[in-house]
């Protein structure tokens, strides 16, 4: 594990056994005032004002999955902000997220919703980003924001992050997910018009379109978590299967669809499991991305 990573886990165990009453070198002020901008909306700003991070170890970006995110960003907009930290006046440097800041760049988008790193001090923002996540009266999009800077201003694992605060791996994959669906979903989650339930089932489906069309239809006709999932479930069972046409057009097994769903929970990504009558199959696990295939390793306790 990085020195990084070392550093960050020593201050988590030394917050999660009080520092945050006992270091005298952080005032009450200073760590409210961070707080209190950790907990603000997403800034949005002109994409020209941002720079790439010379130190970025990845110089190398996948074309054709650069370009799909290009496609995409072009029809519904940067759904995944990127977090920078602020280097002059007007000028930010990227944290995370330059494959995203290119394709935006490409794709002709003029701003881009960022997160800014808030304090140079790691102690001091490390401590307010805990502290923040034990907080009663968040939304839970204000909780995968926390959840995520964690995760990747500080270069640690989701099962690190577990480890460190009490939460269970597959809560914190499940609320970092939540920051990958459309906007438009995202606010409905903070403003309570649907529950977490209704937006974990909903970032269980690979595609926006599908997943814009599921919500309105959660939304008009005031559908239950439950039944919000058999909808889902009655989608992904008519879909075809490209690796076994034997399997197309067939009812999948209830149980079989239960299974898939928690692994999809559990893993952080979509599962789709192919299996013929006789007990013969294999899973298939979608990914899509480098974050989301890391996730997934991570989570099947690869590393």
């Amino acid at each position: 594990m990085s020195k990084q990573k070392n550093d960050l886990g020593k201050g988590l165990r030394a917050l999660l056994k009080g520092i945050d009453s006992n270091d005298k070198t952080v005032s009450k002020k200073q760590k409210e005032k961070v707080i209190k901008e950790i907990s603000a909306s997403v800034i949005e700003i002109p994409i020209n004002q941002i720079v790439a991070n010379k130190d970025q170890p990845r110089k190398n970006f996948d074309s054709k999955e650069l370009e799909e995110l290009v496609q995409s960003i072009e029809t519904y907009g940067l759904i995944q902000p990127i977090t920078v930290r602020k280097i002059a006046e007007n000028k930010f440097e990227i944290i995370s997220g330059e494959r995203r800041w290119r394709a935006s760049k490409k794709a002709g988008i003029k701003t881009v919703p960022v997160y800014v790193r808030l304090a140079d001090d790691q102690t001091l923002l490390e401590m307010a980003l805990v502290e923040n996540i034990q907080r009663s009266d968040l939304n839970p999009i204000e909780i995968a924001i926390s959840y995520h800077r964690l995760l990747e201003e500080f270069d640690i694992t989701h099962k690190d992050l577990s480890e460190r605060i009490g939460k269970e791996r597959s809560t914190i994959s499940n609320y970092v997910r939540l920051l990958k669906l459309p906007m438009s979903i995202q606010n409905s989650l903070k403003n309570n018009s649907i529950s977490m339930g209704h937006a974990r089932a909903i970032a269980g489906i690979d595609k926006i379109e599908i997943q814009l069309s599921v919500f309105k239809e959660i939304v008009n006709k005031d559908l239950s978590v439950r039944k919000a999932e058999q909808l889902i479930r009655t989608y992904n069972s008519s879909k075809p299967s490209n690796s076994n046409t034997a399997q197309k057009g067939k009812k999948i097994d209830a149980q079989i669809l239960k299974i898939q769903d928690e692994l999809s929970s559990h893993l952080g990504s979509k599962v789709v499991i192919d299996r013929s009558s006789a007990g013969k199959g294999k899973f298939r696990i979608h990914f899509k991305d480098d974050d989301e295939f890391n996730l997934i390793l991570e989570n099947l306790g690869y590393f």
